[in-house]
């Protein structure tokens, strides 16, 4: 196997199939490859059992500010009016509610702060401050064997889309390889990227390709690329992998917690999950592991060569990790995965969501969760909390923990246009196309379908804006406070 393409992306999740699909369907690109190592498409951190489902809009996750909210609700209505125009059956994806609830009077008072006077309430016309007894009726489990003198409340939306990612990617995969010109390759590995006179030469287990522009989505093996073609050097990996646990139809809907500050992962959360309601999923846990894929001992090697072994690397480590509030987190959630000590310790989390669980209500999830690296810039000895992107050469390479799965179309949309620079101007991107076949199918106003309610039944029955600057040596990182997908 071998080609010559005009346009090469290397990665067959969610971030890879968003820029296939724009540049497949609504750009003039004469040739275009996907070129996916593993022998099926989204099989990694998309796969619908590696992440938490759920499309971030901004508007209930406590970590965001009011700018990127805005920001990151634009994003999942890109992806919300694509599932709109094409899964009208549901068999990608249910509109429930959901709902982040405050317990006890701080809880309450920095909801109703965030509703009000932090401008949420304007930003999210569909967001609603509700208070115990509606609460009850959208989400009895919420309320029942909860202390009536306990303060509660909960900022709650219909609009709270459960995603199976994965069937996404595959989606957005098929419907791209219609087009003339379009390949894609999967069981294909990429060992090697050279640049060239004329772009890149790749090789990989199944032959050679070469190409004029590239594009890395490959999750956290984007960074480990990068370092090997100079880019990314002041940049390591945090990775960090995800679990859950299982219980029996608690929820009807999204249910989340405060998030806490600092932390950039997402607070704990319950949810009905996308394919079978009467399954009720917590979590997730947040246990920093050295590979960079849940349970392959073989990318120990690879995240080996993103850390780098050196002092930067180890300093950066110490300075994150001794943090005060990070660090009894990061212990704390290394006994989550313990055999019988592990469910106990978890059990208070599930209990703030659904006070009358017990213990032998839950049970960890086997095959469950993925691994998102958090970005950690060596310079700074910090974490750059959301998803990176670094610009080289006529390259994009693409590092996308949560909520990059909740933002892949307008990511790819981003990085269309930047393609049109590499490209000279050659080829031509229809932007005002691929929002009428997005964004314009997203619902909105009073008219559309309400999932408020708890009964599960009637829910399914209805059934970064800057654009990243480089030249031809330069490294930039858009910055987006993590959650998870």
């Amino acid at each position: 196997m071998s080609g010559k393409y005009d346009l090469v992306i290397v990665g067959g999740g969610i971030s890879g199939a968003s820029l296939l699909y724009a540049t497949a369907k609504f750009t003039d690109i004469d040739s275009i490859a996907l070129i996916e190592k593993e022998s099926e498409i989204a099989a990694i951190n998309s796969h619908s059992t590696n992440n938490s489902q759920t499309l971030h809009f901004g508007d209930i996750e406590t970590n965001y500010t009011l700018e990127k909210a805005e920001e990151v609700k634009e994003g999942a209505e890109i992806l919300a009016g694509y599932l709109e125009n094409y899964d009208a059956d549901r068999d990608l994806h249910d509109r429930r509610s959901k709902m982040v609830l405050g317990v006890g009077d701080e809880e309450v008072d920095a909801l109703e702060r965030r509703y009000h006077d932090e401008g949420f309430g304007d930003l999210f016309p569909k967001l609603r401050s509700i208070g115990r007894e509606e609460i009850a009726e959208i989400e009895p489990k919420v309320v029942e064997g909860r202390d009536p003198e306990t303060e509660m409340r909960a900022l709650q939306t219909p609009d709270g889309y459960v995603v199976d990612y994965g069937g996404v990617t595959k989606s957005l995969v098929e419907r791209a390889a219609d087009e003339t010109g379009v390949d894609v390759y999967t069981g294909t590995e990429v060992s090697d990227i050279t640049p060239t006179l004329d772009g890149y030469t790749m090789a990989t287990s199944e032959g050679r390709f070469d190409c004029d522009v590239a594009v890395v989505a490959a999750g956290s093996h984007s960074l480990q690329i990068a370092k090997e073609l100079g880019y990314g050097e002041d940049k390591v990996l945090l990775p960090v992998a995800g679990s859950f646990f299982l219980a029996d139809d608690l929820l009807n809907g999204k249910v989340y917690t405060l998030q806490m500050k600092k932390l950039p992962f997402a607070a704990v959360h319950g949810d009905a999950d996308v394919h079978d309601p009467s399954i009720t999923r917590f979590g997730p846990t947040a246990k920093l592991v050295p590979t960079l894929e849940r349970g392959r001992i073989s990318t120990v090697g690879d995240f080996l060569d993103v850390f780098g072994l050196n002092a930067a690397a180890f300093l950066s480590y110490a300075h994150i990790l001794s943090d005060r509030i990070l660090l009894p987190y990061v212990l704390k959630n290394l006994v989550y995965d313990l055999p019988e000590v592990g469910p106990r310790a978890f059990l208070p989390h599930v209990q703030k969501v659904v006070p009358s669980v017990e213990l032998d209500d839950i049970e960890r999830a086997k095959g469950y969760g993925g691994v998102r690296p958090q970005i950690v810039d060596t310079k700074e000895k910090s974490l750059d909390m959301g998803e990176a992107k670094i610009v080289g050469d006529d390259i994009i390479f693409n590092i996308t923990p949560s909520p990059g799965a909740s933002t892949c179309l307008k990511n790819a949309m981003k990085d269309t246009r930047m393609l049109m620079e590499f490209f000279d101007d050659e080829y031509e991107f229809d932007e005002s196309a691929f929002r009428a076949d997005t964004i314009e199918q997203f619902p909105r106003g009073e008219d559309t379908d309400d999932v408020s309610a708890g009964d599960a039944d009637s829910a399914e029955a209805d059934a970064d804006e800057e654009t990243a600057e480089s030249d031809d040596s330069s490294d930039t990182v858009d910055d987006v406070p993590a959650a998870d997908d």
